[in-house]
């Protein structure tokens, strides 16, 4: 796929650009990580054999960067783009956990209330009958020691038959709580299926339509769908595609529906979209407020209220809750037959990553991670001195691009920090597979130590009209491809 530098600075909308978004998408800082992160993915793409991919960046109110890579769906060459839809399974979770506190702000449930007290129906054999009562605080919190499926195949393919919710009723007799609540984190979503049938019973409303009335239409978001919706299948739709096989293939999923299990793992949705419900997030939590939920509510929702024996897995109310480097995230991961997708967001930096894949097997926190750490230093110094940020040098220009070794192995030299680096591909962690170069003379460069001191010397050969063709490093060549 060809790659265009120009669409580095043209920038996606949630609203209309204000000036501090213009400026940071204008910075040269901003602007060398997000043509890292086109470098890196479309690198990854082509490494992992990903059918396609969708990404994309906010920063508070603004979608500053999104784009996508390989293709929605291979037969026809349709290209994936941050308008592309696809299945977004487990963050369906957070729609409907924000769905039941919003029952809860209106006084119709508690959180401490009895699943059983809510849903007259709900008949499991509760092992531990000596145990806390399994609550709503406890399936929210996948503390409640319910097994983490519906008693049906639905994960089996080919025919992927998700049960209808007669079927997941009628399917609890035959099931019984693996744990006493409140014991250990078990993973359900069988646990947030009944969260969504609590939503339909307290609300006195279907749960697709509670849904699209209350969170769906106030947000504006319009692609997103508590359901796979058949009318886009071909169109906007992603074609899900299998985790690779062992000859290196990957089978087109067949078309299914994710009917009673919806609220658990049922929703589609776009980069876009999603863009716009962490924005939305950041907003709330800045402004305060009460739009589509209190502010104060969304914070307790965002807080620990789990933690596991192992002091290792801990959990908000519907909400991954984690730390990394001394950094609060919070989201949700998506895996469904033929997708994986993540939401990672960073409450107080107000930056959000979102992923999305076509292809199972797909580490998405690695490539959220990924792209987090590159963007999170580069925002946070352009907010604090804007305007400082160093554009590249246009005698440097002509090293930019990709090298490559006649029997595997890939570089690409790019603009970094006022300079240039050297990125080593593929990688699973871009910003640690940089190795910045100090100018130190025509075509010689050396490479800049961890301490700051200098290394070996990098040098560029160049041909008789001037154009590089090889560079030089440790005495071994790389070949100049574009």
């Amino acid at each position: 796929m060809k790659r265009k530098i120009a669409c580095l600075i043209v920038v996606l909308l949630l609203v209309p650009m204000g000036v501090r978004a213009q400026s940071l998408a204008e910075d040269p800082r901003v602007q060398s990580v997000l043509n890292l992160l086109e470098i890196w993915m479309e690198a990854q793409v082509a490494y992992e054999d990903l059918p396609g991919v969708s990404m994309g960046i906010v920063v508070d109110q603004d979608l500053i960067w999104s784009q996508g890579f390989g293709f929605a769906d291979i037969e026809s060459e349709r290209p994936a783009t941050p308008d592309t839809i696809y299945s977004i399974c487990s963050i369906s979770k957070l729609f409907t956990s924000i769905s039941v506190m919003q029952l809860r702000d209106q006084g119709k449930l508690d959180l401490d209330d009895s699943v059983g007290e809510i849903l007259p129906w709900f008949d499991i054999e509760n092992t531990f009958p000596e145990g806390p009562a399994i609550s709503v605080r406890r399936i929210l919190t996948h503390s409640s020691g319910l097994p983490r499926e519906s008693d049906h195949p639905y994960w089996t393919g080919p025919e992927y038959a998700f049960p209808t919710h007669e079927q997941v009723v009628e399917g609890l007799e035959n099931q019984k709580t693996l744990y006493p609540a409140a014991e250990y984190f078990q993973y359900s979503n069988l646990g947030l299926t009944l969260a969504g049938e609590i939503v339909a019973e307290v609300s006195g409303q279907p749960y697709d339509e509670y849904v699209r009335q209350h969170i769906l239409a106030p947000l504006l978001l319009e692609s997103t769908n508590p359901e796979i919706p058949d009318s886009e299948r071909g169109a906007r739709l992603a074609t899900g595609y299998t985790s690779k096989l062992r000859d290196g293939s990957r089978k087109v999923v067949p078309d299914y529906l994710v009917r009673g299990i919806a609220p658990a793992a049922g929703f589609t949705s776009t980069v876009e979209d999603l863009a716009r419900f962490a924005a939305w997030q950041f907003r709330l939590l800045g402004e305060g407020g009460n739009e589509v939920l209190s502010s104060n509510t969304l914070k307790e929702m965002q807080r620990v209220h789990w933690v596991d024996p192992d002091w290792e897995t801990t959990w908000g109310l519907g909400f991954n809750v984690s730390r990394r480097d001394d950094k609060t995230f919070v989201g949700h991961g998506g895996s469904c037959p033929g997708y994986r997708t993540q939401l990672s967001m960073s409450p107080k930096d107000k930056i959000a990553v979102i992923f999305m894949t076509n292809g199972q097997g797909t580490s998405t926190g690695m490539y959220a991670n990924g792209a987090f750490d590159a963007i999170a230093p580069a925002i946070a110094a352009a907010l604090e001195s804007p305007g400082e940020g160093k554009a590249l040098d246009p005698a440097l220009e002509k090293f930019v691009g990709r090298y490559e070794r006649p029997l595997g192995g890939e570089s690409y030299v790019l603009p970094w920090k006022g300079g240039l680096a050297v990125l080593s591909l593929p990688s699973s962690n871009p910003t640690g597979s940089l190795t910045r170069l100090k100018h130190v003379g025509d075509n010689i460069f050396r490479r800049i130590r961890g301490d700051d001191g200098l290394g070996e010397e990098v040098v560029f050969e160049l041909d008789a009209d001037g154009e590089v063709v090889r560079m030089w490093r440790h005495s071994n060549p790389t070949y100049r491809v574009r």
